[in-house]
C-alpha cells in the first residue's frame, strides 16, 4: 500500500505531523507543509490538540460576526467540511465592505424614493431586466434555503444580484425605484445571514421598522416573464458584442439580428461563417473560417 493511501485509509495528515515537528524544531515554513500534503497526504485537520484551531473571537474581533457568519455558511455545504483560510474569509470581508459602501454613498437617493409595485410593472431595458433577476434570485432564493438546504448556493445568489445591482445606471426616476426595490430585497433576503449590517443599511435607506420583523419579499410573477433578453456574441470564443433579441427566439430571427449588428459586422469582415451555434435565450458563437 502506498503511504499516501494509508494516510487517507486512516484518516492522518501528514500536515498535522509536520507543523507540531517544524513547530518544536522552531521553523516555519507553510510551503513545504502544502507541498507534502499535496504529494503525499492529507490537509491538516483542525484539532486543539493539534494547535491548529481557528478562534472564532479572534475571527469576530478582527471582521465582525456577520463576516464570519457569511463565510462559514458560503464556504460549503452543510453536510460538508471545509478548510478555513485567510483569502477565504476576506473574500466575504470585502463583500460585506462593498455592499455597506454601495448603499451608504447613495444612502441619501434611496432614501427619498417612494414606489408601488404596480409602478414598477411599466419598467424598461435595463431596469426590466434587474427586476427580472430580482424576482428570480427571490424564487431560487427559497427553493435553496428551504426546500434544498443549500445555503452556499443562496449565498452566491445574492452575491450575483449585488454585482448586477452596483453595476446598474441610473438614467430616470424609474431607475430609481427599481434600484429601491432591488437593494430592499438584497437585504432582506441577506438579513438572516449577516443581520447586523443589513439592520443598519436597512434603516439607512429609510425604513423605520426592524428588519428582522418585516416578511419575506414576495415574488411578482409579471416581472420573471421576459420579451427580450440580452445575449453576448462570441466570434471564435471571443465575446465580441451582446445582442437583444425577443425571448425565445428561434435561430434564424437571432441570425439575422446578429448578423445585422454593426460590431458582429466589423469583426466578420467578410470572412467565411463555418458554423453560427446558437444557444436558445443564452449566447452565439460564431467560428470563423479561412
Amino acid at each position: 500500500m502506498k503511504i499516501k493511501d494509508f494516510l487517507r485509509e486512516n484518516q492522518l495528515s501528514v500536515g498535522d505531523n509536520m507543523i507540531l515537528l517544524l513547530e518544536k524544531l522552531g521553523i516555519k515554513n507553510e510551503e513545504l507543509v502544502k507541498k507534502l500534503e499535496s504529494e503525499i497526504g492529507e490537509n491538516a485537520k483542525m484539532s486543539k490538540s493539534k494547535g491548529n484551531v481557528v478562534d472564532p473571537e479572534e475571527a469576530i474581533e478582527k471582521y465582525g460576526a456577520d463576516t464570519v457568519r457569511l463565510y462559514i455558511l458560503f464556504a460549503a455545504p452543510p453536510e460538508q467540511d471545509f478548510e478555513w483560510t485567510e483569502e477565504g474569509i476576506q473574500g466575504a470581508y470585502r463583500f460585506l465592505n462593498r455592499l455597506w459602501n454601495f448603499v451608504v454613498e447613495r444612502e441619501g437617493l434611496l432614501r427619498e424614493v417612494r414606489y408601488t409595485r404596480e409602478e414598477l410593472k411599466s419598467a424598461e431595458g435595463k431596469a426590466k431586466d434587474l427586476r427580472r433577476l430580482v424576482h428570480q434570485t427571490i424564487r431560487d432564493y427559497q427553493t435553496d434555503m428551504e426546500k434544498r438546504f443549500q445555503l452556499n448556493t443562496a449565498i452566491a445568489k445574492l452575491m450575483k444580484l449585488f454585482n448586477e445591482i452596483s453595476s446598474f445606471e441610473i438614467r430616470n426616476e424609474m431607475d430609481r425605484k427599481v434600484l429601491k426595490e432591488a437593494v430592499e430585497v438584497l437585504l432582506l433576503l441577506l438579513s438572516p445571514i449577516a443581520p447586523h449590517i443589513c439592520e443598519e443599511l436597512w434603516h439607512r435607506i429609510g425604513k423605520e421598522t426592524l428588519i428582522v420583523r418585516e416578511n419575506f419579499p414576495e415574488v411578482d410573477e409579471e416581472a420573471l416573464k421576459a420579451e427580450e433578453v440580452e445575449i453576448p456574441v462570441q466570434i471564435n470564443g471571443k465575446l465580441r458584442a451582446k445582442v437583444r433579441i425577443p425571448f425565445g427566439a428561434e435561430e434564424d430571427v437571432v441570425k439575422s439580428a446578429v448578423l445585422d449588428n454593426e460590431k458582429v459586422k466589423n469583426y466578420i469582415d467578410g470572412k467565411r461563417i463555418r458554423k453560427f451555434i446558437y444557444v436558445k435565450n443564452k449566447l452565439v458563437n460564431i467560428v470563423l473560417g479561412g
